[in-house]
């Protein structure tokens, strides 16, 4: 009967989407991606949908430099490309419609993988997890209770080791991952500086996020000497986003038994001959542990994750800023947009408030 009162069987709806023209070998575009009408949809999950499935409409949707990597015809990665001519997929937080899983109902909020378009039908309902309602606002969980905020949380806690007192350096720090892993630092103890490629942002990480200090790094002639500048005694934690020339002005700075956390590289995303790294025997000279990550692997860490980082950010210990475009429409722009940083902190497209 509950069913049968979440979804009228003629209920219809226009289902807008956002799908990928076609495989690219270099940074993307708008026009790499297409706004279209994807005609009607019922409001309902269909009866050969082939076991439990949920029906959602999409309220927020998340940009994430990973998505670049599904826009290759590359199967070798951890996770497949998207399809041409089929909705790009991505992190999102929606509003259940219709379900057949008996973990979720009408009227759910709901966070997971889901498609750019007005509705999904979601066939894999046991990746979703469920919101529990809060003071928390519900495009937060595609951020800061999300993948980027999960991704800081044991970037720099399983994979940096951190000691308090340590001098950590986190590049792109002003983006969805690279502010929490800051606070994350600051509330540990230790000496923070950020880079960022705005005076804006800059700015940002000094007053909102706490950082200790913060440079402009399309500023700085010499990454090496303004690395030296701001940490004389070197570097215990480097937090890696940008790759290419920051990595190797980080690697002769850091310290003995400094350790590295390979998060993204984003600098290195659109470029068919990634720039290559030029400092590697810091690796032996000085013993650092260099460690690439996916937030995946440590997912029996996520409710540990929520608790905490909830109640930091209820005491006011952590900040978090997002950048919110509005409209399905605005979703091709607002992806680009991450790959030449015009975004001030985690980007999100609002698709619906309803």
């Amino acid at each position: 009967m509950e069913r049968e009162a979440s979804a009228s069987a003629s209920a219809v709806a226009r289902n807008r989407k956002v799908v990928l023209r076609g495989y690219i070998d270099r940074a993307p575009r708008e026009d790499d991606m297409e706004f279209v009408d994807g005609g009607d949809v019922a409001l309902r999950v269909p009866g050969g949908a082939g076991g439990p499935a949920v029906l959602v409409k999409n309220l927020y949707l998340s940009c994430d430099p990973y998505m670049r990597g599904r826009m290759r015809d590359f199967q070798g990665s951890y996770i497949p490309p998207f399809k041409p001519g089929s909705p790009i997929e991505g992190f999102g937080v929606g509003r259940v419609i219709d379900s057949t899983h008996p973990g979720f109902s009408a009227g759910d909020f709901v966070s997971g993988m889901t498609g750019w378009e007005d509705y999904s039908l979601i066939t894999k309902p046991e990746q979703l997890r469920k919101i529990q309602q809060s003071d928390i606002p519900l495009s937060y969980h595609l951020g800061l209770l999300g993948m980027p905020g999960f991704t800081a949380y044991v970037g720099f806690y399983e994979i940096c080791s951190p000691k308090k007192g340590e001098f950590v350096f986190v590049s792109a720090a002003s983006g969805a991952v690279g502010q929490i892993v800051g606070q994350l630092a600051k509330l540990h103890g230790c000496y923070v500086v950020g880079s960022a490629g705005t005076d804006q942002k800059v700015e940002l990480l000094k007053e909102k996020f706490g950082f200790d200090a913060a440079f402009n790094y399309k500023e700085e002639p010499d990454l090496a000497a303004a690395l030296k500048r701001h940490f004389p005694e070197g570097i215990d934690i480097y937090f890696e986003n940008v790759g290419g020339p920051m990595l190797d002005a980080v690697l002769l700075n850091m310290r003995i038994h400094g350790r590295i956390a390979v998060c993204g590289m984003v600098s290195q995303h659109g470029l068919t001959a990634p720039a290559g790294i030029h400092n590697l025997f810091s690796l032996v000279s000085k013993r650092i542990e260099m460690k690439g990550f996916i937030q995946s692997d440590y997912l029996h860490l996520f409710p540990q994750f929520v608790d905490d980082i909830t109640k930091h950010y209820r005491e006011g210990k952590i900040a978090y800023v997002e950048d919110m475009s509005i409209g399905l429409e605005s979703g091709p722009a607002a992806f680009v947009g991450l790959f030449s940083g015009k975004n001030v902190g985690k980007q999100v497209v609002c698709v619906s408030q309803d």
